[in-house]
């Protein structure tokens, strides 16, 4: 688990892209069945432990960020959200993971794939702190993450390039008006059903707000199929997110044994 210092990236909805990338995002949402927490101290100590150690033997692969939704959302109480330059490797993380004892109590009940691509609609915004044509997730440790599935209508694609550069201008322009919001594009054409994800970040929820209702008035709004289900995830590191499931507490580092 990682903490990076990434540069700023506004907001906009991007889709057919010229070059494929090559890093590739996971986002995994869990929810823990109730019976743990009746487990004795003890146990939910060790699994803990043993869920912290499992997944730090990874951080030479896989850059993972934990978020919590506990209170939140009802079907699901933490994320896992995951980079890589290969899709193997969320596998080897998967099995590991399902492979503790706490895995035993952790249910995905929901797992979004996608992968990086540069956009062809960022060309005439380029601006400081912006790289729209990035190829490497840089995620922030803003407090707040957004979290969606975003599906575009087949006749989107039916529009000629000029026509979706135009929508997309003021959609990015919208964007603009929002700097306290970063947004991370990926891409899921062929790799999941939906076709992007985007994971927007802020230490204000009532920007990200003001920016949504504001884009549903733009002309590309009308060409949205589906954005949900919607995630409002906290960033914590691991040991806080176990915490906020209850049980035995692990913010401090736990004894070994």
């Amino acid at each position: 688990m990682r903490n990076g210092a990434p540069r700023e990236e506004r907001p906009g909805h991007d889709d057919m892209q010229e070059v494929s990338g090559g890093h590739f995002a996971q986002y995994v949402f869990h929810k823990l069945d109730p019976a743990w927490r009746l487990l004795p101290t003890q146990e939910q100590e060790a699994h803990k432990r043993e869920l912290v150690e499992t997944l730090e033997r990874f951080t030479d692969r896989i850059d993972i960020r934990s978020y919590s939704l506990v209170g939140i959302r009802a079907d699901c109480d933490l994320l896992l959200w995951s980079f890589a330059d290969s899709v193997d490797r969320f596998n080897e993380l998967g099995t590991a993971l399902c492979s503790t004892r706490l895995g035993g109590y952790l249910r995905p009940a929901y797992s979004y794939l996608a992968i990086t691509r540069r956009s062809v609609y960022v060309s005439r915004h380029v601006h400081e702190g912006q790289d729209g044509q990035r190829l490497r997730i840089q995620p922030t440790n803003r407090k707040y993450l957004f979290v969606y599935p975003f599906v575009k209508t087949r006749p989107w694609y039916r529009l000629t390039q000029a026509a979706r550069q135009g929508m997309m201008d003021e959609h990015i322009a919208i964007g603009h008006k929002y700097p306290r919001v970063k947004l991370n594009t990926t891409y899921s054409y062929g790799l999941d059903d939906q076709e992007f994800m985007l994971a927007f970040e802020t230490d204000y929820p009532q920007d990200f707000v003001d920016l949504v209702m504001e884009l549903r008035h733009s002309e590309a709004s009308a060409y949205t199929l589906r954005d949900t289900p919607i995630f409002t995830c906290i960033n914590m590191g691991l040991r806080e997110v176990l915490d906020s499931l209850g049980g035995a507490r692990a913010t401090a580092p736990l004894p070994a044994g």
